[in-house]
């Protein structure tokens, strides 16, 4: 069975009086430990359609299924468990806590977790570690480069050992070096068995990924 099913998936908003079709009858199939790029124009669905695969907005209509679990049809707390043990997210915006080091922002999504707390630090050194940042844990966001920071939130990501790695243009805003790193970086961790899912505008990523789906006007190209 795949990993991930996405049968016939429609999201619609109301923008004022008109209603707009985000995703019109999407269906993707993803298999465990791939690698996958999601592509298309700005406004072609892409981050709706992430958002929907990662349990954070109710597609009007359709099914959502993960790991033989239908998303949509846990309740609202279940459905936040399931996302907290099973999903890492990685945005464009890093979402970092300024007054927070690398190590503390790494340790958030443990928060929740029943463990002592020095063997949260652990987790989260050794996800630092993982990412090239194991020599920079007490480095607030404001000390690090773009590069650096987004690797923190890639480390914060994982920290968990997510089944499922899910990001939202995670290299928009760096330069074409930078971004080839945390390309790597991303490839890296799927080779460790992570299944990734990217949303990218840059074709270039797609050289890493297993394979790519284009989507235009909230629709799969065949």
């Amino acid at each position: 069975m795949s990993l991930i099913e996405m049968r016939n998936v429609r999201k619609q908003y109301r923008v004022g009086d008109d209603t707009v079709e985000a995703l019109r009858g999407v269906d993707i199939t993803i298999e465990a430990g791939e690698f996958i790029t999601i592509m298309g124009q700005s406004g072609s669905g892409k981050s709706t359609l992430l958002s929907v695969l990662g349990g954070m907005n109710h597609p009007t209509s359709g099914e959502v299924e993960m790991a033989g679990i239908k998303l949509y049809q846990l309740p609202g707390e279940k459905l936040a468990d399931f996302r907290a043990g099973n999903l890492g997210f990685v945005f464009q915006s890093f979402h970092l806590i300024a007054y927070l080091t690398a190590l503390e922002n790494v340790m958030l999504p443990l928060a929740i977790v029943s463990m002592p707390s020095a063997a949260k630090r652990q987790l989260a050194l050794q996800a630092l570690e993982r990412v090239g940042l194991g020599s920079k844990p007490e480095r607030l966001p404001n000390q690090l480069s773009g590069g650096e920071q987004e690797r923190v939130a890639i480390a914060r990501a994982i920290v968990n050992n997510p089944h499922i790695l899910l990001a939202d243009e995670p290299t928009g805003n760096l330069d074409s070096k930078t971004s080839d790193d945390v390309m790597a970086l991303f490839r890296e961790l799927n080779d460790g068995g992570q299944t990734v899912v990217m949303v990218t505008h840059n074709p270039e990523n797609g050289v890493y990924a297993d394979r790519t789906i284009t989507l235009k006007d909230g629709m799969v190209l065949q």
